[in-house]
């Protein structure tokens, strides 16, 4: 065993689950980017339920067969990756943690499975692209003003640069309350204030993070801002820009200039779903952005099966929201997903190891899931999808209106 290797067993004993990472993270990190890492919409009702309803998905095991060690590896849109898992796209994950985008990226080429690329983050796509050249994806926000000039410009650097994927999120029609950003001291329209620079002097790793990898910035944008934007300059910019959700009819135009696999983030009724299919995407996020829109909406987890039955195999169905170990991720494919993607506990490993974080979580759920599996008497992702389970709170078809 090597050193690399010694290193990394002793942080699964230290930190064997997400939520271990995430007690860390509370302690270490200032209190507004643990709450802006951690927090969702409203009272976090959201990201609480979706944990519960994950939690009330249970999966019945087989036994009396040869046990076989589970093949977790994964194709997804024409490439081969090491497990059905991935790291969903984060809206500006510096201020969580200065330079997570490079840290998470260079985690996932390492491990070989998808990195998505949050537009607004702290390198830009070409940047990611040297990182992570062989499991880039990319996402895009509305950007509607002047005839989409710059959400299509970015769509056709994604293609220069060699991303494999481009993500367009849907589900972010306005901005809602986050409460706990508010109190930590998160203000908007965004502005550096004394609050926030004496909160982040409480923490050293975090601010030997930023004096190595600098303050956040929104680097993709940074093309079509003049010279060198203050962070409250650059947020003004955005709110200028973009806002709004992609319209159908948007989608399609996106979907004539991309020319690679376009999946679209945050579907969570069936009927949009088959829309998706419809317009020739080749995927899509079931997602409720993690609860941090707004939390009346359901959890993932339950719409799943119903999208996965309407769906039937013509696209590829990755799940997010409230992902934080391997049995989340068994649960999601045993009821229809391709891959499950994590976000937050992403966040967590950053502020709670540091650069090492990503590759940790990683792991962390590639073994988990491997584990799971075994258990379960699964010797391959397509077995896993056949295990019985019971999942009481599903939306079943006749919950939803056409």
């Amino acid at each position: 065993m090597d050193d690399k290797q010694a290193y990394f067993q002793s942080l699964a004993r230290a930190y064997p689950t997400a939520h271990d990472l995430r007690e860390r993270a509370r302690r270490l990190m200032p209190n507004f980017a643990f709450s802006y890492m951690d927090g969702g919409a409203g009272t976090d009702q959201g990201i609480d339920r979706n944990w519960a309803a994950l939690d009330a998905v249970e999966l019945a095991p087989r036994y009396g067969k040869v046990a076989r060690p589970p093949a977790c590896g994964a194709t997804l849109f024409g490439r081969s990756y090491a497990a059905p898992i991935g790291v969903s796209p984060i809206g500006g994950p510096g201020t969580a943690f200065p330079g997570a985008e490079t840290y998470l990226a260079a985690a996932a080429q390492a491990a070989n499975v998808p990195y998505t690329l949050g537009l607004l983050s702290g390198i830009d796509v070409e940047r990611a692209a040297t990182i992570a050249p062989d499991v880039l994806w990319f996402q895009l926000y509305r950007f509607a003003r002047n005839d989409h000039v710059i959400g299509l410009d970015l769509t056709r650097r994604a293609a220069a640069a060699g991303v494999k994927v481009l993500v367009l999120t849907i589900d972010t029609p306005t901005r809602t309350t986050r409460p706990r950003e508010t109190k930590s001291g998160i203000l908007h329209p965004f502005r550096v204030t004394n609050r926030l620079r004496l909160d982040a002097l409480t923490s050293p790793r975090w601010m030997a993070s930023m004096a190595k990898n600098g303050s956040p910035r929104f680097a993709s944008l940074k093309p079509y801002m003049k010279d060198n934007p203050s962070l409250e300059e650059a947020a003004a910019f955005i709110r200028q820009e973009s806002g709004g959700a992609f319209t159908w009819e948007e989608i399609a135009r996106y979907r004539d200039v991309w020319k690679g696999p376009l999946v679209i983030k945050g579907i969570l009724h069936p009927a949009d779903a088959r829309r998706v299919v419809e317009l020739g995407a080749e995927g899509m996020f079931v997602s409720n952005h993690g609860g941090r829109q707004v939390e009346c909406l359901p959890p993932a987890i339950d719409v799943l099966p119903s999208i996965a039955a309407e769906v039937a195999g013509r696209a590829t169905i990755i799940f997010d929201s409230g992902v934080r170990s391997g049995v989340d991720a068994a649960r999601a494919i045993a009821l229809g997903a391709d891959a499950a993607f994590s976000g937050k506990a992403f966040l967590w490993s950053l502020g709670a190891l540091g650069a090492d974080g990503p590759a940790h979580f990683i792991n962390l759920l590639s073994d988990d899931l491997r584990a799971t599996m075994g258990q379960l008497g699964c010797a391959t992702l397509g077995e896993l999808r056949g295990v019985d389970r019971r999942h009481r709170n599903a939306w079943r078809a006749d919950g939803f209106n056409a």
